[in-house]
């Protein structure tokens, strides 16, 4: 199957679409667990699919460090290695690498750094982020690039987003081709208009089979956010995809959708479902609160899940309470069916001309969060 995204209905500037891959059709818009490490953290392959879950994410950084791109590939590829034979999206570990701070050092060709691991030394360069890519056998590959942590002034962010194009070509020219397989570039830019254009307007000289809009949700707040997609999404190709990478909440993803992305990851539904945080339709819930002790209802009244449907408020609670595993096992699972619930439901009133209210019943139905404590 060749690789491709193909549109299904919109609504405003929203998008419904399937993604076409070597490794199965996914529908748009989608939101991607995170698999850092070859895995969902606190979840089986099973569980993950339980969830309505079609792609997963993967990344370079970390696997590169523990098992090794050469052994995943000597042992299948990532697909066998983690038992998801659906797609896998990688991201090229670039964001990683500028979280190490004081353990990188970057110049013109790539980046050296210390792992936070053993403090061993390592070398990313476009050429070697695609070839452990390659090796894991990601259908969807990334451009590496550098993400510059946001407020930041313009000239910072000018040459940080000028070295990622040119990163950009040479990850272009390191990526091997295969039916059903993609890579994205990635638009940076910060928040500036200009250097988003600028950056659009070198993707698309180079030409890539998805775009992915990067260096949001750093820090600099939802409002400014969304701004920044508003004059960026118009700028690139009807026909590809469009990836938001790292966000978010649902409500970022609401206002995101409604933009015209069509794809998501975050860590948010798993590291919540850790720390006995829920999502739901009508809010957010924090289980480790008393009140839920003496709870019979579940988290979320007619969700699917396993949480959900086995289990009551007051055992989740208990479970926290206790520290025992099985709490952020079936909380992750819960949240990240909530997610595919969300996402499906986004489909669905994109498709059927009915977006704007469905956005307005989402919002409305949010403001109702729990009070932490």
């Amino acid at each position: 199957m060749s690789f491709g995204w193909e549109r299904a209905g919109a609504d405003g500037q929203a998008r419904a679409g399937i993604l076409h891959t070597a490794h199965g059709s996914v529908p748009t818009p989608t939101f991607m667990p995170v698999g850092t490490a070859g895995t969902v953290k606190a979840m089986t392959a099973d569980a993950v699919r339980a969830t309505g879950a079609g792609i997963v994410l993967g990344n370079t950084y970390h696997l590169m460090l523990r098992p090794g791109a050469e052994r995943v590939a000597a042992l299948g590829g990532l697909h066998r290695f983690m038992d998801w034979p659906g797609p896998i999206l990688t991201d090229s570990g670039g964001f990683q690498v500028m979280s190490l701070g004081s353990l990188r050092q970057l110049d013109a060709d790539g980046v050296t750094f210390r792992s936070h691991i053993d403090g061993g030394k390592h070398r990313l360069t476009p050429e070697r982020s695609l070839q452990i890519q390659h090796l894991l056998d990601a259908t969807i590959s990334m451009c590496f690039d550098e993400c510059v942590q946001l407020p930041a002034s313009a000239e910072t962010v000018a040459a940080s987003m000028q070295l990622s194009m040119r990163w950009a070509a040479r990850s272009r020219e390191a990526f091997v081709a295969r039916d059903g397989y993609g890579l994205f570039g990635i638009v940076q830019g910060g928040t500036e208009p200009e250097l988003r254009a600028e950056s659009a307007r070198a993707l698309l000289a180079i030409g890539f089979d998805g775009y992915a809009i990067g260096g949001l949700a750093v820090g600099e707040g939802q409002a400014l956010m969304l701004a920044t997609l508003g004059v960026t999404v118009p700028l690139l190709p009807e026909a590809k995809p469009r990836y938001l990478m790292g966000v978010g909440t649902p409500d970022d993803i609401l206002g995101s959708v409604e933009r015209g992305i069509d794809m998501f990851d975050c860590v948010m539904p798993t590291r919540a479902g850790r720390t006995a945080r829920a999502y739901s339709g009508f809010g957010t819930l924090n289980l480790r609160n008393a009140r839920h002790r003496d709870d019979p209802q579940p988290v979320e009244p007619g969700c699917p899940c396993l949480a959900c449907t086995r289990h009551s408020r007051a055992y989740l609670h208990h479970l926290f309470r206790a520290e025992e595993i099985l709490g952020p096992m079936l909380l992750t699972a819960h949240n990240l069916t909530y997610y595919q619930r969300l996402m499906r439901g986004l489909r669905e009133a994109i498709l059927e001309g009915r977006l704007a209210r469905h956005a307005s019943e989402l919002r409305a139905a949010w403001q109702r969060a729990e009070p932490s404590g």
